[in-house]
């Protein structure tokens, strides 16, 4: 009964060590900045993209709103995976094709921002599209009225109206990019999850690093819905103060 207490004692020691669950944190912290990068150019690259998208779409542009409406389709109806893994293997071999210049060479996390970049481009045009067409119409007539200019009419009267109608949706969209960016170790990129699994392939011991980067994903996430939420009720309380003050 001892010597079967002992070895129970000893497995999960060795299960789960609150040693090397100490020891992961320092190790996989550094890595928080590579995850980071790759969420900050994605974001920045989809809301420039998924407004011009919107906008082509809005407009009815003629080729371009076809060519995005496939596009749109494609991004939001495949995995995220599937994504990385053409453009990481096709997006050279198609450069190479057509220029001659080898990519093969480059920076993975190119691939990934790239990935991401086209990801997020097509799912906050959806919310974008939306936001602008919850806009009354009569607000950029009133403002062709005095005067302004049809972009004009967009920058001023149109475009902080929609931000705050997008705000939501472009939170919880950075929520899941944030999760998503788990998938980048899959081509060899060394982000927080790379960095799990190289510690767990050392030392043969895989959970403690896991738990570290699980708490690390639930800790951010839980704080840029906490920001995004604040920050939406804050716009929703100036927005009802300005109407009481009308």
């Amino acid at each position: 009964m001892r010597c079967a207490a002992q070895r129970k004692g000893r497995f999960a020691v060795d299960f789960f060590s609150w040693q090397r669950f100490a020891d992961a944190w320092p190790k996989i912290l550094p890595y928080f900045s590579v995850t980071l990068q790759i969420v900050v150019t994605a974001e920045t690259a989809g809301i420039l993209l998924g407004l011009l998208i919107a906008l082509a779409r809005m407009e009815r542009v003629p080729a371009l709103q076809q060519i995005f409406a496939v596009y749109v389709s494609f991004m939001r109806g495949t995995p995220m995976l599937v994504q990385l893994l053409v453009v990481y293997y096709g997006l050279p071999f198609i450069v190479q094709l057509l220029t001659g210049i080898d990519l093969s060479g480059w920076n993975k996390l190119f691939f990934v921002c790239v990935t991401y970049g086209l990801n997020q481009g097509a799912f906050l045009s959806e919310i974008f599209r939306g936001a602008i067409g919850s806009i009354p119409a009569g607000q950029k007539e009133a403002a062709w009225s005095v005067g302004l200019t049809n972009w004009q009419a967009f920058r001023r009267i149109v475009l902080p109206q929609a931000a705050r109608v997008a705000l939501p949706g472009v939170g919880i969209n950075l929520v899941g990019l944030f999760q998503e960016t788990s998938l980048a170790c899959l081509i060899g990129v060394v982000d927080l999850v790379g960095r799990a699994q190289t510690i767990g392939t050392t030392t043969g011991h895989l959970l403690e690093s896991y738990v570290v980067i699980a708490i690390i994903f639930v800790a951010v996430s839980v704080a840029l819905q906490t920001l995004f939420r604040r920050l939406d009720g804050k716009l929703n309380h100036s927005r009802e103060r300005g109407v009481s003050a009308a």
